[in-house]
Parts: C-alpha cells; sequence; structure tokens
C-alpha cells in the first residue's frame, strides 16, 4: 500500500510563445483548469499504475476542492484523510511555451496546514511505502518520517522545491528523488547517507539511481516529441513507489518509471496526461536497453 502525504493543488494552465522573463507580460491562448499538486500528482500516479493509494493532505471549502479532487476520486485514490481548511485550495499558475516546457508560481494555501497527525499510526507498518515531497511544511515531514521510519515502512521524498535536510533526516529516507537542479543543492555523499538510493531524474537523458552500497543504476529515457512536461518528475516519482511497493526491484522500478514519465508529457497538463498500467508495460517494451 502507498501513503502519499503532500500537497493537492488546481493547475491554471496558460500556453503561451514563450516563458516570460523577469517583468514581462506574455498573451497566450485560452487557459485550462485541472488538478495538480505533487502530493496528488504522485497519488494519482501510483494509482494508475496499479497500487492501492491512500491520499493525506488538504484543500480549502471552496470551488476549487472538487476540481483538485475530481481524477483522484475517479481513479479510486482513498480520500478519507484529506481535510477541509478555511484556508484556499492551493493554486499553480502554468506557464507552457510551445516546447513544452513550464515556468510555474504556486499559492500553497491550505496545503500550509497539513499536519502529520492526520496519519494513523496505523498506516505506517512495514507494508507500506510512505511518499512525501517539499510542497507542505518541512517539520510536519520530519515528524512523519521519523514515525514511519519507526514502524518499519519505506520512505520516499521528492526533493522538489529544493532545500536543505537535517542529517539525521535523511538517515531515515530509503529513496530520494530529485532532478539535476535539486540535486546540485545535496552533498556530495548523500547517496551513501540515504538506506537505499539517490534517484536523480535526467529528462530525455532518463535518469541514475546512485546507491548508498555501490555502484549507480543508470535507465534511459523514452523518446518522446514532448507537449507539456508538467507532471513528469511526478508522474516517474508515482511509478517508481508503486513498482517497489509491488515488489519489483529498483532498477525493473526505475524502468517503469522513466517510461512513464516520457508518456506523460505527451499531452497538456498533469494528471490528465498520466498513463495507467496498461500503456506502462507497452511502454516499457520499448525503452532502449
Amino acid at each position: 500500500m502507498i501513503v502519499v502525504f503532500g500537497s493537492i493543488n488546481v493547475d491554471l494552465i496558460f500556453p503561451v510563445t514563450h516563458l516570460p522573463a523577469a517583468g514581462e507580460t506574455v498573451l497566450g491562448g485560452d487557459y485550462r483548469v485541472a488538478p495538480g499538486g505533487k502530493g496528488a500528482n504522485q497519488a494519482l500516479a501510483a494509482r494508475r499504475a496499479g497500487s492501492a493509494v491512500t491520499m493525506i493532505g488538504a484543500v480549502g471549502r471552496d470551488a476549487f476542492a472538487e476540481a483538485a479532487l475530481s481524477l483522484l476520486r475517479r481513479d479510486g485514490v482513498e480520500l478519507g484523510l484529506v481535510t477541509a481548511s478555511d484556508r484556499p485550495t492551493g493554486c499553480a499558475a502554468i506557464a507552457v511555451d510551445p516546447q513544452g516546457e513550464n515556468l510555474i508560481a504556486v499559492s500553497s494555501g491550505a496545503n500550509l496546514g497539513v499536519v502529520a497527525s492526520q496519519t494513523p499510526d496505523g498506516l505506517l507498518g512495514s507494508e507500506t511505502t510512505l511518499v512525501l515531497q517539499r510542497e507542505i511544511s518541512i517539520g510536519e515531514n520530519a515528524l512523519l518520517i521519523e514515525r514511519a521510519r519507526a514502524r518499519g515502512a519505506r520512505i520516499i521524498l521528492s526533493l522538489a522545491p529544493a532545500g536543505s535536510i537535517a542529517t539525521a533526516e535523511i538517515e531515515d529516507i530509503d529513496i530520494m528523488i530529485a532532478n539535476e537542479g535539486e540535486a546540485a543543492t545535496l552533498g556530495a555523499d548523500v547517496a551513501r547517507e540515504l538506506r537505499q538510493a539517490l534517484v536523480v531524474t535526467r529528462g530525455a537523458a532518463g535518469a541514475v539511481a546512485y546507491l548508498r552500497d555501490g555502484g549507480p543504476i543508470t535507465v534511459p529515457a523514452l523518446p518522446v516529441a514532448p507537449v507539456d512536461t508538467t507532471g513528469a518528475g511526478d508522474t516517474f516519482a508515482g511509478v517508481l513507489a508503486a513498482g517497489l511497493d509491488q515488489g519489483l526491484a529498483l532498477e525493473a522500478a526505475l524502468r517503469r518509471a522513466s517510461a512513464a514519465a516520457a508518456l506523460a508529457c505527451l499531452a497538456v497538463g498533469a494528471q490528465s496526461a498520466m498513463p495507467n498500467r496498461a500503456a506502462i508495460d507497452a511502454a516499457v517494451g520499448r525503452l532502449p536497453l
């Protein structure tokens, strides 16, 4: 079982001719409203990859709340521990250029009120994979990591957005996922401090897992012509968690995650573009060796 502790947002997606520079206004086409947030994205990706998933988070008491939860509910993510907040539902403004690159600003809203105590101890046993990101309070993340480690759960943290992590917290994390920019903020020896591996995603170059006890595992990317890269990293994280939850070895789980992340670039939006298990199965067979 996968437990995701993290953010739930609504994404406002603006297609633009180019990404704006500081102080620049860029006019674009019709915007779209879509569910998002790194926590919700990773929960949906894991669910579509075939795992049972429980989401821990918060939304506001506003019109955006149902939109934010709509695909999680439709796809069968357990939402009973998502709370209602007096703060507004989290919202991200996403500009996307014709090459699929994006620029994102996030208003955290209700996500700032998510607390570790929302997660019962019974969900943190040895059969659980706990998935976290950094769009909610890092202090609450740390509290939940400590509880989950004491109860034997597998712990996966996405270092997004990037920031410092206490050494004691790192030593409790099994797998940390970061893109190349985020990984550059870490110390050179961080992989040896983690319980299993540091996984660095590299876009069209695939991903590398730097193991605690040995050399790297390198996996390729599936060659695609990206439409929108929003949510690709979250798809990678969720599908990696699902693979491990389903008993796959790390390399096999990484290959599934890499294939799924590429598929997620083939349509506009984060959650709407995430592939299901059958699509991932087919894509893994096309992944270069």
